[in-house]
């Protein structure tokens, strides 16, 4: 199956030396897609207003990136919960409800969708493990992180041989909030005011989500990085719902992180 041109996944440094050939992964930008307009590039959205026949091109171009059909190319209908589907084996029709997915069988395409949310892979390459989640402040506060792990251990993967590495998702330096959404973490635990600072705007704060993202991964016992990349300033790569709304336009894309398990050789 040949690869499309003009597909430019960011890979991991710290996936790729735990991964050694069993599994192979990418956090997609916008670049190589088919859409157009608003949309222009890799969008894989298919709850945006794109034309549908081009989110299933991009969607098959991802697919094919991992030598795979798109049949293979599971993700799910994300609502900022906890929850986790088990993968066992390709599905077609409606995607299932839920914000991550694990799997133990080899040639399916984990893949989460994001635009500003953080995209975290999972990979225990020891045991034959993997997992995909999509936490945006939501998921990181209430448990989607934890869920995964469990969602894995159950399948066979040991917690000291997890990897797991946040994508590109909106840093601090973008993302202010308001007072009372200060209060809900702190509501959880007092000490999360440490991922919060001043805003330039009065009684508004900065918020790093990536910062609580992979401080909880850690606590949960698995071994936690990230690429680095903010999506909201980088318009050419990647797609960000914060800088839509600042803009006041109609809808935006989405980009897809992604891993697979290899075959056995």
């Amino acid at each position: 199956m040949d690869i499309p041109a003009g597909l430019s996944p960011i890979v991991s440094d710290v996936l790729q030396k735990v991964s050694h050939d069993v599994i192979r992964h990418g956090y997609f930008t916008r670049q190589g897609g088919v859409s157009e307009g608003i949309y222009t590039g890799l969008n894989v959205g298919l709850g945006s207003r794109d034309t549908p026949q081009r989110v299933i091109e991009n969607r098959a171009r991802v697919a094919a990136w991992f030598g795979a059909p798109i049949e293979k190319l599971a993700t799910v209908h994300q609502i900022h919960s906890p929850d986790v589907f088990t993968v066992t084996e390709p599905y077609d029709g409606e995607r299932p409800q839920a914000d991550a997915l694990v799997t133990a069988t080899p040639g399916i395409v984990l893949g989460v969708l994001a635009a500003d949310c953080g995209p975290i892979l999972f990979a225990d390459a020891e045991n034959r493990v993997i997992g995909a989640a999509h936490a945006g402040w939501k998921g990181a506060l209430y448990g989607v992180l934890e869920s995964t792990i469990e969602a894995m251990i159950a399948l066979g993967a040991k917690r000291d041989s997890i990897t797991a590495v946040l994508g590109p998702s909106i840093s601090a330096a973008n993302y202010e909030v308001g007072p009372e959404f200060v209060e809900r973490f702190l509501a959880v635990d007092t000490d999360y005011a440490r991922f919060f600072t001043p805003s330039v705007n009065d009684g508004h704060s900065m918020f790093d989500l990536q910062g609580l993202t992979v401080a909880r991964l850690k606590a949960a016992g698995v071994n936690a990085g990230m690429t680095g990349h903010c999506t909201y300033p980088d318009e050419e790569r990647f797609y960000s719902y914060r800088r839509t709304t600042h803009r006041k336009e109609p809808d935006y894309g989405r980009q897809i992180s992604a891993i697979m398990l290899n075959r056995a050789a």
